[in-house]
């Protein structure tokens, strides 16, 4: 539902996929602001906006949705964080607020759960979701603009996502390749960089790789990572130097992206 201060709370919770025991996990915060009369839901109208965008900026906030429902004195609220760090440091932070100053006579009812993100395949209503994760991923619409191309033209063979209650927070992209032998090429992989280097990358890899069943996987990125997930340096022909592959294809054989990938 769209709340009163123009923000989208998602409802009902997606829990589909398979889980991903990161290092850390994640802090979710879930339940209801009650004010007991207008007043106080006036009071609200007009502390909530800058608290929410507060929230929002913070590195370690992943959603922060207040959403008021039928009964206008209520507030759903629903909160995500990439950690207990993170956690912690928006609960500091809010203590010394305004928000916190002039609401404390509003009622709270919140409950608080640690989580792990699931995998499942990408289904369309990620589509936008996955645009803002990628730009935030790569500093820049590059990356988005090339998964919204492979998805137009039919080549987004396999599209991975992880997600923690429906919200994307890593993705991982297959588009076929022109090779000898049926091959997909794998980019881009994004994690949200509050969530980077805690296995998260190295999960969504493997599910790519699972994915793509016998079919040899060639990717342009770090070898230090991707060696760890069985790539080796690829003896190819391609415009894209440095390559590593997964799998085997004849040694200096052709190989050529998708075409959206001359949009980089």
């Amino acid at each position: 539902m769209d709340c009163a201060c123009g923000h989208h709370h998602q409802s009902p919770v997606d829990q589909s996929g398979q889980p991903v025991p990161l290092s850390r996990p994640l802090v979710t915060m879930h339940g209801r602001l009650i004010c007991a009369d207008m007043g106080q839901m006036l009071s609200a109208l007009d502390l909530l906006p800058d608290h929410v965008q507060q929230s929002r900026a913070e590195p370690g906030c992943l959603r922060f949705d207040v959403g008021q429902g039928d009964d206008p004195l209520i507030w759903s609220v629903d909160e995500i964080f990439a950690d207990e760090d993170a956690f912690a440091a928006h609960q500091v932070r809010t203590a010394d607020s305004q928000w916190a100053r002039d609401s404390c006579q509003i009622g709270r009812d919140y409950h608080r759960y640690d989580v792990m993100p699931l995998i499942r395949l990408e289904r369309p209503q990620d589509e936008d979701a996955l645009d803002r994760l990628l730009t935030r991923s790569f500093g820049g619409p590059s990356e988005a603009r090339l998964v919204r191309a492979l998805r137009a033209a039919g080549d987004l063979a396999v599209s991975v996502v992880a997600h923690v209650q429906g919200l994307p927070v890593g993705h991982v992209a297959l588009s076929p390749l022109q090779a000898a032998r049926p091959a997909y090429a794998l980019a881009p992989l994004a994690v949200h960089p509050a969530l980077q280097g805690r296995g998260l990358g190295h999960a969504l890899v493997q599910a790519a790789l699972a994915a793509a069943g016998e079919c040899p996987v060639v990717v342009l990125g770090d070898p230090a990572f991707y060696g760890k997930a069985g790539f080796r340096p690829a003896e190819l022909s391609s415009s894209y130097v440095g390559l590593m592959i997964h799998g085997a294809l004849p040694r200096n054989s052709a190989v050529t992206h998708a075409a959206a990938f001359a949009t980089l």
